[in-house]
């Protein structure tokens, strides 16, 4: 599985699509985009994931790593992840830290 990512930040929303697997080979490639939304200040951040079918721990890392480089303030968003996705999420307890929904602005 390829990954491809791609993203923006328009009115403070920082806005993230990710397809493919979500590993540690990838993972360094979705930190640069953090960092690089991280420097406009979103008070969101979006995640795009209907196309992400796998988030190995590396990936689970870097929804950490967002976090915490963006601040308590900033909500993160993931829209229509895949049920592998949720099941990862859940079994780690990161689920209460982000906000699942099936389109954004909710």
């Amino acid at each position: 599985m390829s990954f491809k990512i791609k993203s923006e930040v328009a009115d403070s929303v920082a806005k993230i699509t990710l397809e493919g697997s979500l590993d540690s080979a990838s993972a360094p490639l979705f930190q640069e985009e953090i960092q690089k939304v991280a420097g406009q200040s979103p008070k969101d951040m979006v995640l795009f994931v209907s196309e992400l079918e796998f988030m190995a721990s590396a990936g689970l890392r870097m929804i950490v790593f967002a976090k915490q480089k963006l601040g308590p303030n900033v909500q993160i968003f993931l829209v229509k992840p895949q049920d592998l996705i949720i099941e990862t999420l859940q079994m780690t307890g990161f689920i209460h830290s982000v906000h699942i929904v099936d389109k954004y602005p909710a």
